[in-house]
């Protein structure tokens, strides 16, 4: 489609790439599926795409409840803004389905865009501050542990664990 065809800018595909990379294994593993799946969804029609989505949406809330038990695990508090954004992300893919279920076809193609839009930036800089802050305390994410617990002090930081805003 066209943008003069959609009234939208036309969003780049997004794949996976080192400009992608946090640092952390685990973390880009589960961020390269995310990148696949919206990819994959980004190129079905409209007609086509729920059960894509669903899956997608299932891997979402995975893939940030993962995160979000990292960040409670190094010392952050539960509603900090990293882990309000993931529950504002997930509410809205919820409402989509709804929108689409009552006849907006084009709605998960438009939530599909505004992913691919989204999330560079927030892996660039709140997942890859997450991901040094845990490198600084030595979080294994395969494990979920801490080799010293001592040096966490349980939900102490309520930023946004981003590279490029201060806790």
């Amino acid at each position: 489609m066209t943008e003069a065809a959609t009234d939208f800018p036309v969003v780049p595909d997004l794949h996976w790439s080192d400009e992608l990379h946090t640092g952390d294994a685990r973390m880009d593993e589960t961020h390269e599926e995310f990148v696949r799946m919206l990819a994959d969804l980004r190129a079905l029609p409209a007609e086509a795409q729920l059960p894509l989505y669903r899956e997608l949406t299932a891997h979402t809330e995975a893939h940030f409840a993962q995160e979000d038990r990292w960040m409670l695990a190094t010392g952050f508090t539960a509603d900090n803004c990293h882990s309000l954004q993931h529950k504002s992300i997930l509410d809205t893919m919820r409402a989509v389905e709804t929108h689409y279920l009552q006849g907006d076809l084009d709605i998960i193609s438009r939530m599909a865009d505004a992913l691919a839009e989204w999330f560079p930036m927030h892996a660039r800089s709140m997942d890859a501050g997450l991901a040094q802050h845990m490198r600084s305390l030595g979080f294994d994410t395969h494990t979920e542990t801490l080799p010293d617990p001592s040096r966490v002090r349980p939900a102490s930081m309520s930023g946004c664990g981003s590279i490029t805003c201060s806790d």
